[in-house]
């Protein structure tokens, strides 16, 4: 399909928009796989899912009736990383980050959230709400005896206060798990929603337990691609069966219009595991749902 390759074909990178911050919603590409413990390959997790997102571009949301091409969005292209170092990317990426008052990241590992949360936090001057859509916990201390890696993102964001764990909710979660950090997680106070208690309560259900949970505060939403069944992600690291299906993510996203998000991401998308471009473009009407809600809350785009 033609088009300039950027997200949904939004000016950007080519030097048809800002890079300075001054768009209202940012999207940026963050290649990093530094911090992955199973199979690599998420630094090639942007471009895939621009590629996808061109199947977006041909008609308005046909539930908010919104059209995120016509919303004040840029695609910002690629932030820098620090090659093989990554606390020094981490550091690069909080940056950059800073620069932009409502960003849309296209991961990329789940490490690169905790920069996210850092440069949100303290633009914000508190803690955030959080929903986390995703197979694992990532509250573990270390991974392998490491400090930072993409399942330690949450244990770093809760430990730094940038998150309130009473305005925390995990989705999807059913990977194996040690029950010390289970019950570390679950003595903070934040909400556990396994995979299988999703799959009872279905979109309309765990939509309304998320607005509980987050009430009206802002908000920031992470969505690993492996919270996603491996039948509709398969491009992902750490692939667990029992997941969420994609009609599944969508239905409960279009329930969150009350949320007050600031920001987002999708992470852990690896095309090299991929099949016909599913995962990316799972991943990409993702993005493309969360800015169609923003554009319904705002009443633009339409």
């Amino acid at each position: 399909m033609a088009g300039i390759p950027t997200f949904a074909t939004a000016p950007g990178f080519l030097g048809l928009a800002q890079r300075d911050g001054t768009a209202r919603y940012a999207v940026a590409g963050v290649p990093l796989d530094l911090g992955t413990t199973n199979r690599a390959g998420t630094r090639d997790g942007p471009g895939a899912i621009r590629r996808a997102s061109r199947m977006l571009v041909d008609g308005v949301h046909p539930h908010h009736w919104t059209d995120p091409q016509r919303m004040d969005v840029a695609d910002v292209g690629e932030f820098a990383i620090a090659l093989g170092d990554l606390a020094g990317s981490l550091t690069l990426i909080e940056e950059q980050a800073a620069r932009h008052q409502h960003l849309v990241a296209l991961g990329g590992e789940h490490s690169i959230t905790l920069p996210l949360l850092r440069a949100a936090a303290k633009r914000l001057g508190r803690p955030l709400g959080l929903v986390q859509f995703d197979a694992h916990l990532d509250t573990w201390e270390t991974n392998f005896g490491q400090p930072l890696a993409h399942g330690s993102v949450f244990w770093h964001a809760l430990n730094e206060k940038l998150v309130d764990p009473r305005r925390m909710i995990q989705i999807g979660i059913r990977s194996p798990v040690d029950r010390e950090t289970w019950d570390w997680t679950r003595s903070q106070g934040v909400t556990i929603v396994t995979g299988q208690e999703a799959q009872e309560l279905g979109p309309a259900a765990l939509a309304e337990r998320i607005r509980t949970v987050l009430g009206t505060e802002p908000a920031y939403l992470s969505f690993d691609i492996d919270c996603l069944d491996p039948a509709f992600a398969p491009g992902t690291g750490t692939p667990e069966i029992g997941g969420l299906a994609s009609w599944q993510a969508q239905a409960i996203l279009r329930r969150l219009g009350a949320c007050q998000f600031i920001g987002m991401d999708v992470v852990e998308v690896a095309p090299a595991y991929d099949h016909a471009e599913i995962t990316a473009l799972a991943a990409a009407t993702l993005v493309w749902e969360y800015l169609a809600l923003q554009g319904a809350q705002e009443g633009a785009g339409r």
